[in-house]
């Protein structure tokens, strides 16, 4: 059953679909009334709804059933990726959502070899946020992942503020051999807490920012004996969050 992201709550037990959804239920999907679609609402509740009107402007589908359980992360992870070269970041984007992640915020790191082109950057904000909905709608998501605009070391720092433990992923770690860090740090965590996770670029974190992010609170970790890629960590490490908090028991 397609899953669909309203924009606004049911009114009177009916949504409105508007936009592209409306276009991908009528024009792609080619559905008819009658036909059945899971619905989320703003606040992450899902329902199984009925199609009742369609159309050039929105699809009305009326609520049969609201869906009970929830299958998103106990804790809320968003993964902090330095900004990697070609469409790795947009790998991590699409298996981070289908994986859990909460956010998604892109760094300009020091080793960055990509540059942000601002002229360019509605555009790309775009393509991640699509791919974000589209992984959200696969995996049957009930929160949308957000997706922001990249940010510098200090605008990082000032985000990191709210969160309740900050981790580096850190190759220098994994190369000492350090392996409790992660581990310690999903039980320190509870359920409804936060977590935010920084993943270098390419060539990695440059000691000065490791520096001065530790300064700020943040822990560095090593995830595991070997030396992941940049887009590989990410998902690596919510694979973890999602063992530890949903798997164990």
């Amino acid at each position: 059953m397609q899953r669909y992201f309203v924009n606004e709550p049911a009114q009177n037990e009916f949504f409105i679909i508007t936009g592209d959804d409306q276009r991908h239920i009528s024009k792609v999907m080619r559905m008819a009334p009658g036909n059945s679609i899971i619905c989320v609402d703003p606040k992450g509740s899902s329902a199984e709804c009925e199609i009742a009107e369609i159309t050039d402007e929105k699809i009305t589908a009326k609520i049969v059933k609201w869906i009970e359980g929830s299958p998103e992360l106990p804790v809320q992870v968003t993964i902090v990726s330095g900004l990697p070269k070609g469409d790795k970041l947009e790998l991590v984007i699409q298996k981070g959502t289908e994986l859990g992640a909460y956010k998604f915020i892109p760094f300009i790191s020091a080793r960055s070899i990509v540059k942000w082109d601002a002229k360019k950057a509605d555009k790309k904000l775009d393509r991640w946020y699509k791919i974000s909905k589209e992984a959200a709608e696969q995996s049957h998501r009930t929160i949308l992942p957000e997706v922001t605009a990249p940010v510098q070391l200090k605008e990082l720092i000032t985000l990191a503020e709210s969160y309740d433990q900050k981790l580096i992923a850190f190759e220098e770690s994994a190369k000492e051999g350090e392996a409790s860090m992660l581990s310690q740090t999903l039980h320190q965590l509870k359920r409804g807490q936060s977590l935010l996770i920084v993943f270098g670029p390419e060539g990695g974190l440059t000691e000065q920012e490791v520096t001065a992010l530790q300064e700020q609170g943040f822990i560095t970790c090593g995830l595991g004996p070997r030396i992941l890629r940049t887009e590989t960590a990410p998902l690596y490490a919510l694979a973890a969050v999602s063992y530890h908090f949903e798997l164990m028991g």
